[in-house]
């Protein structure tokens, strides 16, 4: 069971042993509690958003929610046990972030974040139901190739931002040519199977009878996957609307 979500590693159930019947972890559990991390981050978004809008600076907010959520999110993976409770905080500070850079984008473009939203979503759908029917099977090389992909993804993204220090700017990671969009649609899609070795990974997590408070693990690595499918869609609406 390898994933790419650095939150979802081939490891995480390996940790624990079997548990009696009904004392460990379900698929319709993990559901209710990403459900409801949803709802945490929607919540303080929309704050970030009214407040962004209504004049009041909220870059305090925005480095304050992707710095606070990436320590919180290197706790959770490091203490799944604590899942329970890092897992809502993280959705929270993340919200905050979400909220203020959504208000950016909408601001410079009109209707974008409602587009970018319903195409996260539609997304998501999608590949639940292809995943469910077995349209698309989850194999080994399916799997390798996934993370490998988002791994080179992650390494350049890395360098692009160290260079950045250094006033070498990587011109089609921000703007509407061919190339950035074509490199846009390459990560989404990226980004969207790995919806679907997160959705293999939590079902393998419930069959092997992980324990109860995996719910919330799981639940927090998947909202990890969204919340990148959902910025690398904005990026990507924002470089069709700027040609």
């Amino acid at each position: 069971m390898r994933t790419s979500n650095p939150a979802l590693n081939a490891k995480t159930f390996e940790r624990f042993g079997p548990l009696a019947a009904g004392e460990g972890m379900t698929i319709d559990g993990t559901v209710h509690r990403a459900a409801f991390l949803l709802l945490l981050l929607v919540a303080t978004a929309t704050w970030t958003w009214v407040q962004t809008f209504a004049g009041t600076p909220t870059t305090g907010y925005l480095w304050g929610g992707l710095l606070g959520g990436f320590v919180v999110a290197l706790i959770t993976i490091f203490k799944p046990t604590l899942a329970p409770v890092t897992a809502p905080i993280y959705a929270l500070l993340e919200g905050l972030a979400l909220g203020a850079i959504s208000a950016f984008f909408e601001a410079r473009y009109p209707g974008i974040v409602i587009q970018a939203v319903a195409l996260t979503f539609g997304v998501l759908v999608a590949l639940l139901i292809a995943y469910r029917s077995g349209a698309i099977p989850v194999t080994q090389n399916f799997r390798m190739g996934v993370v490998a992909a988002t791994g080179g993804i992650a390494v350049f993204y890395l360098v692009a931002i160290g260079m950045s220090f250094f006033g070498v700017r990587i011109a089609f990671l921000h703007e509407g040519s061919l190339l950035g969009i074509g490199f846009s649609v390459f990560v989404v899609v990226i980004a969207s199977l790995n919806l679907v070795l997160d959705f293999d990974f939590i079902e393998k997590g419930a069959e092997q009878g992980a324990p109860k408070f995996m719910e919330w693990y799981a639940a927090f690595g998947l909202m990890v996957t969204l919340i990148w499918l959902y910025l690398e869609i904005l990026r990507l609406l924002s470089k069709l609307r700027s040609r």
